[in-house]
């Protein structure tokens, strides 16, 4: 209780200080964190398109391989890249004005800052993956790579859900959802499989 009116009082102060500073870092770090999501999905899709390719007969393989190239590293450069700083600027600066107690009242923050460490980490493999596909390393199947695809899925429902709740308790019961969605996703993946087993052109 005590930690809440702390955090309502330095709240306030900050908005009261520093109110429109505050709402344009918040609105752009909001559009940083879904530019760099669109970014994500995007690229890890087109990893995906990227290995089918190589099933194609010549010279077709050849050509939407040197396309898939540019594109990975347009995607990654172009978007994914400022997006990720945008996010991570704005929110850091928006920790800045909150300030250290109201950053040690709220918990669910670190947890926050943990996933989307865990997603920045993601972003970095992405570039190692598409230095990858760039030397002809194919080694991963497509299934493997629309598994992949899900990986900021998680990341975006865990995020959001964490910040609209913040209670440890509703966390841990929206987390428990996202269990119980990301078995679905897999059931849904392997359904996707065996139908593009039976019929390729689905």
């Amino acid at each position: 209780m005590i930690g809440f009116c702390i955090e309502i009082s330095n709240f306030s102060e900050i908005y009261q200080s520093h109110p429109q500073m505050l709402l344009l870092f918040k609105s752009l770090h909001i559009v940083g964190f879904v530019a760099w999501f669109a970014g994500m999905f995007y690229l890890v899709r087109m990893f995906v398109y990227h290995r089918e390719a190589q099933d194609d007969e010549q010279p077709k393989r050849d050509i939407l391989t040197q396309q898939f190239n540019r594109m990975e590293w347009r995607v990654y450069k172009i978007i994914c890249n400022p997006a990720m700083m945008l996010t991570w600027i704005c929110g850091l600066a928006m920790l800045f004005l909150y300030g250290l107690e109201w950053l040690v009242v709220n918990p669910w923050m670190h947890i926050k800052l943990v996933l989307l460490l865990g997603l920045t980490g993601y972003h970095l493999w992405c570039k190692k993956m598409i230095v990858k596909l760039e030397n002809g390393d194919f080694t991963l199947s497509s299934h493997r790579w629309r598994l992949f695809n899900e990986v900021p899925t998680v990341f975006l429902l865990a995020i959001v859900l964490l910040a609209v709740y913040r209670n440890a308790l509703d966390f841990v019961m929206a987390l428990a959802g996202i269990i119980g969605f990301m078995i679905l996703l897999m059931m849904g993946v392997r359904a996707y499989r065996r139908a593009r087993e039976r019929n390729p052109n689905i």
